[in-house]
């Protein structure tokens, strides 16, 4: 009888060692993210997960190791590849529109001239209206809520057609409701098919909500379902401090002393 192939993967990395200047950011990095997850990336301030996504998207180079988007090992198509950066790099002023914004996400798909087409401009709004933001198209970006500006940024992924997309730190400094809402726009992406690596510091939404959790500092500590790796002892090796788990019903919620 053939054997058969397990989950397609988008994500593996394997062995990844990387740094800058001779200075070590990631040790042996390994894991692998199967197609359709919705992963979580978590670790401190330090502790490399900035440096991963740029490996991942192919704008550092590893020392030692190897990392494959599904299934590809060479130069990945950064048409498959969607990044959100932390809100405070980018420059909020700049003076254009939410659809000029999510339109950047095509610029890798224009032709020669480099002006958007019409399909350019409804595939756009098809991503604003996926982020329940296309009532918005026309307002200044900088007029927009924090967490309006993080669906922005992912309506601009979604606009590029990415299959994988890699999030920096989207949930930081919003509210509860900001934050359900964007869990929410995160769950609909999975089930469209959609593979999301989301860095963020927020345990508790994690362990609640997605499909795997990594656990890095500089090494992976732990990888697996959040129910199995959020343990008070390798958090507290991740973080190097004591943190504290509280279950209660079919929720994990995580804090510190």
């Amino acid at each position: 009888m053939a054997e058969q192939s397990g989950p397609a993967l988008a994500l593996e990395a394997d062995d990844i060692w990387a740094g800058y200047n001779g200075r070590t950011a990631l040790e042996g990095v390994a894991f692998n993210i199967e197609t359709g997850c919705l992963a979580g990336l978590v670790g401190p301030n330090g502790s490399g997960k900035s440096t991963l996504l740029r490996l991942i998207l192919g704008l550092h180079k590893p020392w030692r190791g190897r990392i494959r988007i599904f299934g590809s090992g060479a130069r990945p198509d950064r048409l498959r590849l969607g990044y959100t950066p932390q809100t405070e790099q980018v420059d909020w002023s700049f003076p254009v529109t939410v659809l000029d914004v999510v339109l950047m996400g095509r610029y890798g798909r224009l032709g020669p001239l480099r002006r958007p087409t019409a399909t350019d401009r409804d595939i756009a709004r098809q991503a604003l209206e996926s982020v329940r933001m296309a009532d918005l198209a026309d307002r200044r970006i900088g007029e927009l809520s924090g967490g309006q500006q993080r669906r922005a940024l992912v309506a601009r992924a979604l606009a590029q057609e990415a299959d994988l997309l890699l999030l920096d730190e989207p949930l930081s400094g919003l509210d509860a409701t900001a934050q359900h809402d964007l869990i929410n726009l995160f769950e609909g992406l999975r089930h469209q098919g959609k593979t999301l690596l989301v860095a963020t510091h927020d345990l508790s939404c994690v362990a609640a909500d997605f499909d795997h959790a990594i656990l890095l500092n500089r090494k992976v500590v732990a990888f697996g379902r959040p129910a199995d790796v959020f343990t008070e002892e390798l958090l507290n090796a991740t973080f190097q401090r004591h943190l504290l788990l509280v279950r209660l019903e079919d929720r994990t919620y995580v804090g510190h002393d």
